[in-house]
Order: structure tokens, then sequence, then C-alpha cells
């Protein structure tokens, strides 16, 4: 382990700074929250904030000393990596720990209930109920949407709507709705799973009061004044597609002058939006209560927050890797196969390149009280990227003719499935038309914005 290299990064999920040992219950509580969380790194005997580089005294006794304070005080027990890291004429002492199979983890002082902590930005939190329950069940390899309402029957369900979504794609059987974990048998009978309940309920807020989308426009850059705003309470699939309504009513264009031609292209691109806004509804944490999915546009910004950290064992930098971890594994299979979301884990990378072409700065993560949070901002910090196949699409669509893709494939001379990735990135900018049933119509054509 190399200390220059740490003292780089700065403390956060992952990583924290101790100047000694003379309070090792923080260091143990911090060490309890990586194993919890994502994993991390303690150094002992650096100065958070300044980072000025202490060292610690008699290294190889503070060294045991640490070792023994782990394993009488942390329970399950825990095993740390420690390392002497050597710095010109100091030692310090880097405590590693991985996301452990064994959560959650506590303090045996303070005991199960009040012991457990997790990390949250570069604190240390106590758990709640809901966030213990979270860390079972990654122990149980299962997820909240996943378990059975034995005390509902699978009435509770409103097959017909949910019937009605899948018509375009697949017709389902009994069989179908209980493989997609839509129910499930318990003792011998149908029932309902949270995730069912969640997608097709039709009482669904008796139990989930907070399973709906709330959206508002404000005037400026703060909340001080409210332009409009919507409470969306369809089942999620259709709320999920009457937010976008939403967003792109109130999204403003900016008309972009080239040669003879001009060209009107959204101030943010939907397709951004719309990764963020599924990521969103896939990954909420539904278990929590007091704040629906939120979505807030501003000037100059617009952000898509919704209850929830990252599924524990994920951090910011995993996610924008293409690492996933499902939270909701009934919500995702079913947004899946509504082709509301594609490839588990490309969302945020999709998210990314699509502001990156737009010349805007890449979307901001983050985790702020037990939320997640995206923030998109629509100031421009770079031209739009256009290349020259772009333009020549654009020049084909300057007559007002709706085309296929592949007329436009045959025009290009490219295949089609390279002629639709181009043309979806036009339409996400603004800059062309969608026309058909949906996003997935084969007959789909596009038209000049």
């Amino acid at each position: 382990m190399v200390l220059v290299e740490l003292l780089k990064r700065g403390e956060g999920k992952t990583l924290e700074f101790k100047r000694d040992l003379s309070s090792p219950e923080g260091i143990l509580k911090c060490l309890v929250a990586f194993a919890n969380t994502a994993g991390g790194v303690v150094v002992i005997g650096v100065e958070d904030g300044t980072k000025n580089i202490r060292g610690v005294p008699d290294v190889l006794a503070s060294e045991e000393r640490l070792a023994n304070l782990v394993s009488d005080s942390i329970r399950p027990r825990l095993i740390p990596d420690i390392e002497v890291v050597p710095w010109r004429k100091l030692n310090v002492l880097a405590v590693q720990v991985y996301p452990s199979n064994t959560r959650p983890h506590y303090l045996e002082r303070l005991g199960p209930e009040d012991g457990v902590f997790i990390r949250v930005g570069s604190t240390n939190r106590k758990a709640g109920p809901l966030q213990i329950e979270e860390l079972k069940r990654l122990n149980w390899s299962t997820t909240f949407d996943e378990q059975a309402i034995p005390d509902l029957k699978s009435e509770a369900i409103d097959f017909r709507a949910a019937s009605e979504l899948f018509a375009p794609y697949r017709q389902l059987t009994a069989q179908a709705w209980s493989t997609l974990r839509v129910t499930t048998e318990h003792q011998g009978r149908q029932v309902p799973t949270i995730g069912g309940l969640l997608l097709f309920g039709k009482d669904r807020f008796a139990r989930f009061p907070d399973a709906w989308i709330q959206v508002g426009r404000f005037a400026g850059i703060n909340r001080a004044r409210l332009q409009d705003s919507a409470g969306i309470r369809s089942l999620l699939p259709r709320a999920a597609e009457e937010a976008i309504a939403f967003i792109r009513k109130h999204l403003t264009h900016e008309s972009i002058i080239e040669g003879v031609r001009r060209e009107d292209r959204w101030s943010v691109p939907l397709v951004a939006i719309r990764e963020a806004l599924m990521n969103a509804v896939v990954h909420a944490d539904y278990a929590q209560q007091g704040a629906p999915i939120r979505i807030a546009m501003f000037d100059d910004r617009i952000e898509i927050e919704n209850p929830g950290l990252l599924p524990f064992g994920l951090t910011i930098q995993d996610i924008m890797q293409g690492i996933s971890k499902l939270r909701n594994r009934v919500i995702g299979r079913v947004f899946h196969e509504l082709h509301l979301i594609e490839q588990w884990g490309s969302g945020i990378q999709r998210m990314t390149a699509a502001c990156q072409e737009a010349g805007l700065e890449d979307p901001r993560l983050e985790e702020i009280g037990m939320h997640f949070r995206v923030t998109i901002s629509s100031a421009r910090i770079r031209q739009p990227h256009t290349d020259e196949t772009d333009r020549h699409i654009l020049t084909l669509f300057g007559d007002g003719v709706a085309r296929s893709t592949s007329a436009v494939a045959k025009h290009i001379g490219l295949s089609q499935r390279a002629t639709l990735t181009r043309l979806k990135s036009l339409a996400s900018r603004g800059l062309l038309v969608e026309i058909g049933t949906g996003p997935h119509d084969p007959k789909r054509q596009y038209v000049i914005a």
C-alpha cells in the first residue's frame, strides 16, 4: 500500500485518516461501517483535514493493540489486513477491511441494535432498523421486493392493467407472473411479492404510500418559486413515462446556426434524463417512508433523487465503471421485459456519454442523507459533438420527410444497428423526432425536429 496514493484520494466512502490510537472507538466504528458498506482503509498516523503525517510511535506494539481491539470489540468477528507503511523516518498503520459476507457487524459494547454502523460519504452513521434488515438480506441472497406478502391474495395484483403494459411484447400466463416474481408461492397458494404490489398493486399506496414520483419546475436556481408541479401516482412503469413527458414539456431548446441550417437542441439530452429516472425507480429503497422519488428542474440543472443509498457493497466509482447490483430484482426484471431499461449496469455510462456528447459536464452522483441524487447540469462547457455522418443524416432529413432506420442506413452506407444508434443519439439531443408507438416500435420513423 502506497501512502502517497492514499493521500491523493482524500477521505471519502472508502478512506479515513486518524491521527492516532488515543480514541480507538472511532476507529472501530469506522471499520464496522466499512465492513457493512463497501469496504475501505483506515490510515492511522495521519491528521484528517490537514493530512499532516504524524506517524505511529512503537508501531509494532500499536499494531498488536489494534488487532486485539478489533478481535475483542466487533461481532461477528472481523479480521482486517493491518499493514505497517513506512514514510521517511516514520511509520503509519493502514487497516483494510472488505465488504463482509457476515454483516451486519456491530460493536459488542453497544449490541446488535445500536452498534451497527454504515458509511455515508466520509461519515459513519448509526444504521436504523431498515438498514439492518437490508444488510441481513445480503446474506440471504434475496432483495426486499422479492419477499412474499402472505396476508394478501394474488387478486391484490391488477393483472389486467399489467397485461396491457406487456401486450406489445408478450402474453403472460399465470406461470409467467410467478417467473417474473410478481407473485410467489406461499404455503401452497399464490400471493403477491412486494415488487409485484409496488408495480401492479390495486391498493399499493396502503402499504407503500411513498411509491410515486414528485416532479417540479422551479424558476431560477433554487426552490424559492415553484412554476409547475405534479404528483404522478400511476403504475410505476407508466409513472416513469409520465415523468419523462413532464420533463420534456419544461425542457428548453436552443437554436444553433451551422452554415445555412438551423438546429434546435434540447438543453439537456433526453437519454441522460431517462437513464437517471429509470435508475431511480429501479434502485429506490421502497422500505423507507417519508419521501417519494423526486425530480426538480431548475434553470441550470435537473436533480433526480430517490430514497436509499447505493446498495451496500457499491461505491460511486463502481457504478461509473458499469458495476451494478440491483436493489429491486422484481422491478428491474419487469422494467427490462418492458424495454424500459436495457442491460443492467450500463445506464450511468450511457447517461455520462450523452452529456459529454452534448457538451455538458458529467452528471454529478451523490449520496445525501439516506438518499441518492443525480444532478445533470445544462451549462455547456464545450461544443456538442456532431461528426460528418451526423451532419450527413441531418442534411438528408432537411426536406422534412419522415424516414425509417433502414432507409437512412441505405443512404449513408452503415448497418441498421449502427444507423439506429446514430438516430437515437440525434433524437436524444432534440435534433430528430422519433415517430411510433414507442422506442421499440419496429416500424418507427424519424423526422427533423
